[in-house]
């Protein structure tokens, strides 16, 4: 089948994007050097990889799991199951786990909102563990529930065992994994987001500071989890905004709590300096248009299905060119997200990403006359 390509102005990049994960194609100076067995550098908006090294490495995340903790009691929430201000009796189990804690006592009632914030800045096992018994009945059961958050964003290389990441070499996860739960939790609950740059919280007269060095270290940095154990080293998923732009970086299994601040804003500081996102084209807008054959109209707008957003290095944008390539012998009838063409992106004359064009509308088949009149203009043509 023949195709046709229209090259667009400069302009018309304003209207074009790049896909997630796409590589960097003009020259930008290498990613520092970090110190950890995992790790990964992401734009939030566009979701373009700036740096990673063993991203998809399975790993044990420590406290980090209490990242999707939080995600499935705020689901619960947002699904009218729950209240902030319900309370919930700490079970012996809850008030009897080891390691980080925000020292709620057995038999107390404790409110959703307070154990909340317990989890998020105390990093508390034991609010973790009266959360998950409250909503699911035990944390076995809601360990599945977190799993099907999991799957449901992707997670296709994590497992949950328990809510809190206490040591069990069941209880994986990725890098790039984490990205995603991170993001979930940034765009779907803004409010409760702001729980993670709080960095001192009291309860039961016990004043604990969020073990996320950062939120003292770098204003732009609003995010998001700390995490250690043995097994899973010094671990950190922070979250920074500067004017338009956040990133979100994850490193795993670093020796040391200044080790994991340090790799962690190197990501970040890297990220920033050389690099600028762009908000390209919304969803629904026309981008061009094609001619359709037979059909109850003879133009068919076409689009993208998404908003679109670009990262680039700084200073390249000018180095932006994009082509479309459409099927001129297009016919109804089209129904609306039908993949009509695509748009192809070159930065520096090198191939960046591919995108595809879609139907913005449905295209009905025409009447006798339509058909007809159609037939003798394309014979002509």
């Amino acid at each position: 089948m023949p195709f046709f390509r229209v090259i667009l102005p400069t302009l018309a990049l304003l209207f074009i994007s790049i896909t997630t994960g796409t590589s960097v194609t003009a020259a930008t100076p290498a990613p520092p050097k970090v110190a950890a067995s995992s790790y990964i550098l992401i734009d939030y908006t566009s979701g373009q990889i700036l740096a990673e090294n063993n991203s998809d490495q399975r790993l044990e995340p420590a406290s980090i799991t209490k990242i999707m903790t939080a995600y499935t009691v705020l689901k619960e929430i947002q699904e009218g199951n729950l209240n902030l201000k319900d309370k919930t009796v700490v079970s012996e189990k809850a008030w009897r786990m080891p390691g980080s804690r925000m020292f709620i006592e057995k038999g107390s009632k404790i409110d959703i909102e307070t154990l909340l914030k317990g989890m998020i800045i105390q990093s508390g096992n034991d609010a973790s563990v009266a959360l998950a018994e409250h909503v699911a009945g035990s944390e076995e059961a809601f360990a599945g529930l977190m799993n099907k958050h999991a799957q449901d964003l992707g997670m296709t290389q994590t497992n949950f065992i328990n809510s809190t990441g206490m040591p069990d070499s069941e209880h994986v996860t990725t890098a790039r994994d984490i990205t995603r739960m991170a993001k979930a939790i940034i765009k779907e609950f803004p409010k409760f987001y702001s729980m993670y740059s709080i960095k001192v919280f009291t309860h039961n007269n016990i004043k604990q500071y969020n073990r996320n060095k950062l939120l003292w270290r770098d204003k732009s940095v609003d995010g998001i989890k700390t995490g250690h154990t043995e097994n899973a080293g010094y671990c950190l998923v922070a979250s920074a905004k500067r004017n338009d732009m956040r990133l979100i970086s994850v490193v795993m299994g670093t020796e040391s709590t200044k080790a994991r601040t340090k790799a962690s804003q190197s990501l970040l500081n890297y990220g920033f300096r050389f690099y600028e996102t762009h908000r390209l084209y919304g969803a629904g807008e026309t981008l061009n248009s094609a001619r359709i054959w037979h059909g109850d109209r003879e133009q068919l707008a076409l689009g993208l299905q998404q908003n679109l957003h670009i990262t680039i290095p700084r200073n390249q944008y000018k180095n932006l060119k994009a082509e479309m390539v459409l099927n001129p012998n297009l016919e109804a009838p089209i129904n609306k997200g039908a993949r009509i063409g695509t748009v192809k992106i070159t930065l520096a004359g090198k191939p960046f990403t591919t995108k595809p064009l879609v139907a913005l509308h449905d295209v009905a088949s025409g009447g006798l006359w339509r058909k007809a009149k159609d037939s003798v203009l394309r014979w002509f043509k």
